[in-house]
């Protein structure tokens, strides 16, 4: 029906804008409709970066990993971690919960291509690497958690601390749920009322001396950029409320001589 509705049928009437979350089929149908209608962004694969400390579970780290990967074959699953010996520990409870995972068809090969456990030297270049990702979905497991708030700025949702899980974004706690991926996130934030607005502008020149004057600047403007039609406009201002020479215009006009 997403499909559809932009182009009508016979009981739905077409639509101007298209939003809300899909798999990979709703976000082809709305790359294809992009431009005859709007839609909220181009999403691709899920995606999820985990922040942990030394302090961090890794049974928590492997489990919440492994809550996205099983979105499909293509989801990446990062850790960014301080700590060599999380890194590893995760890795071994993410293989073991693997074997006893019922979407493992999916996860594991979300993990085998696309997972990565980075081990780095402190918070602060873990926090800068993570901006670098732009990921959809950042998990923060440190102790402390808001510390993120301030040293990041490019995710498409923060998940902070080990009480909040990427997982209740996707199905109950309430946040958008429609979020930048592909590292749109450098640029842009998810789904929010303004994509539901448009902005648009009125002009009126009042007084005719400010347009004569706006119709000398506009043709030095415009004959700079070597687009004559749009000088002559100015041109035609300066005219009639400023009395300027127009050598392209017909004598005798009445209806654009100057004003007395």
């Amino acid at each position: 029906p997403r499909l559809v509705q932009p182009h009508f049928t016979s009981t739905i009437e077409k639509v101007d804008f298209i939003a809300g979350p899909g798999n990979a089929f709703v976000a082809e149908a709305k790359r294809q409709l992009f431009g005859e209608i709007g839609i909220d962004l181009p999403a691709g694969p899920t995606e999820i970066l985990i922040v942990a400390d030394g302090k961090a579970c890794p049974t928590t780290v492997a489990t919440d990993l492994l809550s996205q990967a099983e979105h499909g074959p293509d989801t990446p699953a990062i850790l960014i971690t301080t700590s060599k010996d999380v890194g590893e520990q995760s890795i071994k409870e993410l293989e073991r919960l693997l074997k006893i995972l019922p979407t493992a068809e999916l996860a594991s090969v979300s993990w085998s291509t696309f997972g990565e456990v980075i081990v780095v030297d402190s918070l602060d270049e873990a926090y800068k690497l993570a901006d670098t990702f732009a990921s959809e979905h950042v998990q923060i497991l440190t102790e402390n958690p808001q510390e993120a708030l301030e040293k990041m700025s490019n995710y498409g949702a923060l998940f902070l601390g080990e009480k909040t899980c990427v997982s209740y974004g996707d199905k109950v706690i309430g946040t958008n749920h429609v979020l930048p991926t592909k590292k749109a996130a450098r640029f842009t934030g998810g789904l929010w009322v303004g994509k539901f607005l448009k902005t648009v502008t009125y002009q009126e020149v009042r007084s005719d001396r400010e347009s004569g004057e706006l119709g000398r600047l506009c043709g030095r403007a415009a004959r700079a950029e070597n687009f004559e039609g749009h000088a002559r406009s100015g041109d035609l201002r300066a005219h009639k409320y400023l009395k300027d020479d127009c050598h392209w215009l017909s004598p005798g006009r009445p209806d654009i001589s100057p004003k007395i």
